[in-house]
């Protein structure tokens, strides 16, 4: 299956979680184009024959650049059988309003552009301390610490949930193979 993945990323957690999800797809087979939704205007792989996008929620939004190449694109994804990968360190939080907020974030994300993924996996992603400046650092570390996560130690934290991803990629697969034998 020729199969298209599309990321925005911020601070690189994302960027690596479509590179797993990529050489994941790559070892079983199937053929794999990555591409950064801020520079795809063209992709290098010819009509696939299906898409997972992921984004990462920064200050309760995704990235203005993917969500115009959503809006943009949104009949053509809609016409693919398509994925949604939600990223945010709020899925994985303590309290559940905080959680129930995370999941709302891709219905928001549909609203406003239209396309309608046939999937949806919610992915905790990282802190990347070493990357912050002094404020920012500041602020995650009193938020990580509100969280009940471990204190920081100068590294960097990830929260991704690999095995959970693996077992989204099986369901997406399942539902890409039973759509393609429908056609």
């Amino acid at each position: 299956m020729k199969i298209l993945i599309v990321y925005a990323t911020i601070e690189g957690q994302t960027h690596k979680i479509a590179e797993t999800m990529a050489a994941s797809l790559e070892k079983r087979g199937h053929v794999v184009a990555l591409t950064n939704s801020a520079e795809a205007h063209e992709f290098g792989l010819e009509r696939p024959e299906a898409v997972i996008l992921a984004a990462p929620v920064h200050a309760g939004r995704y990235p203005t650049p993917f969500v115009d190449f959503v809006h943009r694109e949104q009949d053509w994804l809609n016409g693919l059988v398509s994925a949604f990968v939600s990223v945010t360190l709020s899925i994985q939080s303590e309290h559940e309003d905080e959680r129930a907020l995370a999941q709302k974030y891709p219905e928001a994300l549909m609203a406003e552009t239209g396309w309608k993924p046939d999937m949806v996996h919610h992915a905790a992603g990282a802190l990347r301390y070493t990357q912050y400046d002094f404020f920012k650092r500041w602020i995650m570390r009193e938020i990580a610490r509100k969280e009940g996560a471990r204190p920081y130690d100068g590294n960097d934290v990830e929260f991704t949930d690999w095995t959970a991803l693996e077992g989204f990629l099986d369901r997406f697969l399942a539902m890409a193979s039973t759509a393609a034998t429908k056609v």
